[in-house]
């Protein structure tokens, strides 16, 4: 095996397809296709099957994709770092963000990083803190702003704040008059939730717990987009940070109401891979990301509370 036939394997499996990998690699289609038939040679393994819809991982491609992705992107960057050097900074950073801070925060940051550090190349990947946390684990994401708690996470990690979690209703409900609701009152609505795979559903349930309560979820949405369009076709009531719902709660499609104390909160990590060795690029973005933390904050876009 070699850089190049390991680069060329990961780029096919990200995509799917070799046409769209030779036009991201800037690599004629037969020499990509003859990359992997001389890697599935060496390794007595099929890599991929071939359908009508593009390439897809066989086992033995997903091992292998989880083994070296990090070590690709390692690599990658030992050269990004090199040429960069006595530059300005340059590079591909994968950063990772939670769908509730991303839809604060993704926009400004993309917009500040290309005006401010144009041979920078960020990709930024929406997902919730489980998956986030499993790339970091495999290398295949730089940085990822995630919710703690930010312990046993085997990550380097940095606390940045806690972020207040509200009750969110459809329009008409009535969460708008009222200062703030009772947890207990909340947990007694029909709930729409993320799975129990994610954090906010852990919170949720621990809430519960404490008050002895059984949680009514007749709905389950892991999209951020979907369980917001639930609560506001009236399906049920969620918690969310207040951010997150900023847009549609001033369009008056849904409405809010703080939760009395103590009121739940969530804490706001910036992880990183702990074998990970760290570029300038991925400095400057960790800086950018914190700044607009702030600018947020500032600007009344975010409630949340630094650390």
């Amino acid at each position: 095996m070699d850089i190049r036939q390991l680069r060329t394997f990961s780029c096919v499996a990200e995509l799917g397809s070799l046409s769209k990998a030779s036009d991201t690699l800037r690599v004629a289609q037969p020499a990509l296709s003859r990359q992997i038939k001389l890697l599935e040679h060496e390794l007595r393994a099929e890599l991929f099957t071939r359908n009508g819809r593009g390439m897809v991982l066989t086992d033995a491609g997903r091992l292998l994709l989880a083994r070296t992705a990090g070590i690709v992107r390692q690599i990658d960057q030992v050269r990004d770092e090199i040429q960069s050097s006595g530059g300005p900074p340059s590079g591909r950073v994968v950063l990772g963000l939670v769908p509730t801070v991303s839809c604060v925060i993704s926009a400004r940051l993309a917009r500040r990083t290309v005006d401010k550090y144009p041979g920078i190349s960020l990709c930024i990947v929406e997902s919730y803190s489980g998956h986030l946390m499993e790339w970091l684990h495999r290398g295949e994401m730089d940085l990822a702003l995630i919710y703690g708690p930010s312990s046993d996470l085997h990550l380097s990690v940095q606390s940045l704040g806690r972020d207040p979690i509200v009750a969110v209703g459809p329009r008409g409900s009535g969460l708008s008059q009222k200062k703030q609701v009772d947890i207990g009152w909340l947990l007694r609505q029909r709930l729409v939730l993320p799975s129990h795979s994610h954090g906010l559903r852990a919170l949720i349930e621990q809430a519960a717990a404490k008050k002895k309560l059984k949680l009514d979820v007749k709905l389950e949405a892991d999209s951020f987009r979907v369980l917001t369009s639930l609560v506001e076709e009236g399906l049920g009531y969620t918690l969310l940070p207040p951010s997150s719902v900023r847009h549609e709660v001033a369009a008056g499609r849904l409405e809010t109401a703080a939760i009395s104390k103590p009121s739940p909160m969530r804490e706001l990590t910036l992880a990183s891979p702990i074998d990970h060795p760290g570029s300038t690029a991925i400095a400057v973005v960790s800086e950018l990301l914190r700044s607009e933390l702030s600018a947020c904050r500032e600007e009344g876009l975010w409630d949340i509370r630094l650390a």
